[in-house]
């Protein structure tokens, strides 16, 4: 038993035997994310199925030791408006970081035979994907280094690659690689990724994971923010000890998964996790409805001075306005979801009104480039082409180009892939309207011009830009 096993208070406690545990997992990302979600799923699994599977939890650049000096035990605080629940999280089986331990050591790690699944949080800009493509990004700097370098991977792609073709050397069989990420049909995006690496790698290793490796996508929800001062002074409190790598997040959850492992998987049925032969459906009703809607409240939430998701909520118009948009995003998915839209549309409304949960608006903000495809353009283009109005993801757009322009402006950094490319824009631009065009141009983000979209878009910037955020969310409710 370890110093949070022996010191703390938790509502739920799990009765396996750690010392059962083997690592059959790697996990690469070990973020607030993962540990508010897989890790949840998997310790409930390990519990009600006897068949235990472990976790190695792994960081390429950053340090795991905090959650090592905890015997790689975590707890997790879930929040709903009315109560509050504590689980110490024991899944995990060890750790290992690039720092400390070495990438060759995670390498060696992802090669051992018992294996048989990679499962990844790595954000978007993780999967060095082109956006518009879906293809590995050959221009990528890091993936440049890692193509010409036999040495140590700078790219969890070329991580990837090496591991399997070490498990290829050794004779071993293949695994699944799971994406746990926000990106439509992620893992297509993850094979297109590891495969368009080793192709141009090595041609025999490129062969054999098409035959050897499996890409399950998943869609996963639950928010899980960032963790600040407030959040670690709360688990103290319900649990009786400091914790550096719990998180506290809110108590609804949802997996579904695509059952596509090679070498089999945990139980997660038995956590509440469901397994279909199409994830898209729900994936795209995620990204857009939830996601998309994080999106429009990060930005002109933002603009309207609100640091967080809840304080949005508490906006009459503002929550009116991401209802409609919501509203507007479910005409954009596919026919025949077995879901009740209405229904669907007041959970997200009561998750994002939450007062426990302090989801900050910047943290939602960050990566807009990466997220703005799915979230946006995909949808405007699905309503494009069955002839429907599209009325608020134009002002989702027009919030984000506000937002970077403003930060720019006001010497705020920018936490983007392309940042260094929008503070070139704002810079040399000279009105905030040429600026918009610029960045409305960065083919990365949209692609080919759309100019039905581009004049929506124009339109709502004007208004902010003369009216100012509260009055025009007031004026378009």
């Amino acid at each position: 038993m370890n110093r949070l096993e022996q010191q703390g208070h938790f509502d739920l406690h799990t009765t396996y035997n750690r010392s059962d545990l083997t690592s059959r997992i790697v996990h690469i990302g070990f973020g607030a994310f993962h540990r508010g979600h897989q890790a949840v799923y998997n310790d409930i699994t390990n519990q009600e199925s006897g068949d235990l599977w472990g976790i190695c939890e792994v960081s390429m650049f950053s340090s795991i030791e905090p959650l090592k000096i905890q015997d790689c035990c975590f707890s997790v605080v879930e929040q709903s408006a009315e109560k509050t629940s504590t689980r110490l999280i024991r899944t995990v089986s060890e750790a290992l970081d690039g720092r400390h331990d070495g990438i060759q050591a995670i390498i060696k790690k992802i090669a051992e035979p018992q294996v048989a699944i990679v499962s990844l949080t790595v954000t978007e800009k993780g999967y060095c994907i082109d956006p518009q493509t879906r293809q590995l990004d050959i221009k990528n700097e890091h993936v440049i280094h890692d193509l010409e370098s036999d040495g140590l991977p700078k790219t969890v792609i070329g991580l990837l690659v090496q591991a399997l073709k070490q498990r290829m050397l050794n004779g071993q069989s293949g695994l699944s690689i799971m994406s746990c990420d926000n990106i439509p049909e992620n893992g297509i995006l993850t094979r297109n990724a590891v495969i368009g690496f080793a192709q141009q790698k090595d041609a025999m290793l490129a062969d054999w994971i098409v035959k050897k490796v499996s890409f399950p996508s998943t869609m996963v929800d639950r928010i899980v923010p960032a963790m600040q001062v407030e959040e670690y002074a709360l688990i103290e409190k319900l649990t009786n000890v400091k914790d550096q790598v719990g998180v506290v997040c809110e108590d609804f959850s949802q997996w579904v998964i695509e059952d596509k492992f090679i070498a089999g998987r945990p139980n997660w049925a038995l956590a509440g996790a469901l397994f279909v032969d199409d994830v898209v459906p729900y994936e795209e009703m995620k990204l857009r409805m939830l996601n998309g809607s994080h999106s429009f409240l990060a930005y002109n939430g933002s603009l309207a001075g609100y640091e967080f998701i809840y304080q949005c909520m508490q906006d009459n118009s503002l929550k009116k306005v991401t209802k409609n948009l919501m509203e507007e995003q479910s005409h954009s998915l596919k026919k025949g979801l077995n879901v009740d839209i209405n229904e669907y549309i007041n959970l997200l409304l009561q998750r994002f009104s939450n007062p426990k949960i302090k989801h900050k608006t910047a943290q939602i903000a960050m990566d807009g480039s990466q997220k703005l495809p799915q979230r946006a353009l995909d949808p405007f283009l699905t309503l494009q082409t069955t002839g429907c109005h599209s009325t608020y993801i134009p002002i989702m757009v027009a919030g984000w180009a506000h937002y970077i322009i403003n930060s720019i402006n006001n010497h705020v950094d920018v936490k983007d892939p392309l940042a260094s490319q929008f503070i070139e824009i704002v810079e040399t631009a000279s009105s905030p309207q040429q600026a918009l065009q610029q960045l409305l141009n960065i083919e990365r983000i949209f692609g080919k011009p759309n100019q039905a979209l581009f004049n929506l878009v124009n339109k709502a910037f004007e208004e902010i830009s003369d009216k100012g955020i509260c009055a025009f969310i007031e004026k378009i409710k």
